[in-house]
């Protein structure tokens, strides 16, 4: 994982870049390594509140890890800005989410 390497090094120089944080975490959720990423997006996520990308790899890590209750929370977050931001198709994947959580 080079490109791991990579952001690790760019977050220790820049720990407020919220490019490189979220470059990370998307590694580490896309390789399965669920809760190596929900800091790094947590952290994107306080850094920009109306960034909804972060927040729905949050949602899905969290349902991976079988943190239903915060995956709700942060997944009604990211659907109000969908709503907001005016977004369809992120709108329509975080109401397929949240419908398989109440299921």
């Amino acid at each position: 994982m080079a490109q791991q390497d990579y952001f690790l090094n760019k977050i220790k120089e820049e720990p407020e870049n919220k490019l490189f944080r979220f470059s990370l975490s998307k590694i580490y959720f896309d390789n399965g390594l669920y809760q190596e990423s929900i800091p790094h997006l947590e952290k994107c996520a306080e850094l920009q509140e109306d960034w909804m990308l972060p927040k729905i790899l949050l949602g899905k890590a969290m349902i991976e890890l079988g943190e239903l209750k915060g995956a709700d929370r942060i997944l009604k977050q990211a659907l109000d800005l969908a709503i907001d931001q005016n977004h369809e198709d992120p709108k329509d994947e975080i109401l397929k989410l949240l419908e398989g959580l109440s299921s």
